[in-house]
């Protein structure tokens, strides 16, 4: 199958069969392309629907964002993980204002220059926001090309510019339909070429994949384990993050105590939190969200 029909086949089953999520819909604004792809870093969808949904309900352009302060984007990304992707968000946001005149730019090198926006990011709003012929190469990305094209179980733990470069050779000449491809290739990778239980019966190369045709070899790299959550500084950064966004003002620090017993660790998540900008201190031993002390 020559790279054309195997994009081919790719998008044909994409059209069929193609989850039905908020951010592929007819009309979706830049703004709101660029905040689903922030929030599905390192998140799954079922987690980032209601918080996606209720931060354009709230924010549903970059100068509504950028008018706000920069605690109540840390408040509304509630539970989501990762929480400096608020602080991103926010600082994208007041730069579109600020260069583009509210409008997320469409130049590949402008949306690069965003704060927090990097390659893949960039690539993915300038494809799926404004259809055009980007290589988006995410994880799911990296291992359907891996396989179909080079007979390989992964490609590797980083993305390289051979990853860009082969899925680049995948995609039509056509702008939309290579935006379209690109799209299909991601949905591929995260429904039906998945790391662990792949479903070869379901795909629509899988006559032609390379992987495949080499007796499915397993991964020759060494395994990431998945990272663990409970008692780590991450949960600890989150508990602390909790109180100062249920909270309408400043908290004393013994209310910060109460949240972990070591407080070895306890002040080290709170200095990370500093560190990161995330929170302030409000002085009188109190701590607030970025923007409120």
């Amino acid at each position: 199958m020559p790279e054309t029909d195997l994009a081919d086949a790719a998008i044909e089953w994409f059209d069929a069969n193609a989850r039905d999520l908020p951010w592929r819909a007819p009309g979706t604004s830049a703004w709101a392309v660029l905040v689903s792809e922030i929030m599905l870093q390192q998140t799954p969808v079922a987690r980032v629907l209601p918080s996606y949904q209720a931060w354009l309900a709230r924010w549903p352009e970059p100068a509504a964002l950028a008018a706000d302060t920069p605690a109540e984007a840390i408040r509304m990304w509630g539970r989501l993980g990762y929480p400096r992707r608020a602080m991103r968000l926010h600082e994208c946001a007041v730069a579109i204002v600020a260069r583009h005149g509210g409008d997320v730019p469409t130049d590949l090198d402008a949306l690069l220059a965003l704060p927090g926006v990097g390659a893949y990011t960039a690539r993915a709003v300038a494809a799926f926001a404004y259809g055009q012929r980007q290589p988006v190469v995410d994880t799911n990305v990296r291992r359907f090309v891996a396989r179909a094209s080079r007979g390989k179980a992964d490609a590797g733990p980083t993305t390289t510019p051979a990853d860009l470069a082969d899925t680049e050779a995948l995609l039509p000449i056509e702008p939309g339909r290579a935006a379209r491809a690109s799209a299909a290739f991601m949905e591929l990778g995260a429904v039906v070429c998945t790391a662990r239980a792949p479903r070869c019966t379901d795909c629509p190369v899988v006559e032609v994949c390379g992987w495949r045709a080499e007796g499915r070899p397993t991964p020759t790299g060494p395994t990431r384990r998945p990272q663990q959550y409970a008692g780590t500084d991450r949960q600890v950064r989150g508990l602390l993050l909790a109180v100062l966004r249920e909270a309408d003002g400043p908290v004393q620090a013994g209310q910060l105590d109460l949240v972990w017993a070591d407080a070895v660790q306890r002040d080290r998540a709170l200095r990370s939190l500093l560190d990161d900008g995330l929170v302030s201190p409000a002085g009188d031993g109190r701590y607030a969200l970025a923007g409120e002390a």
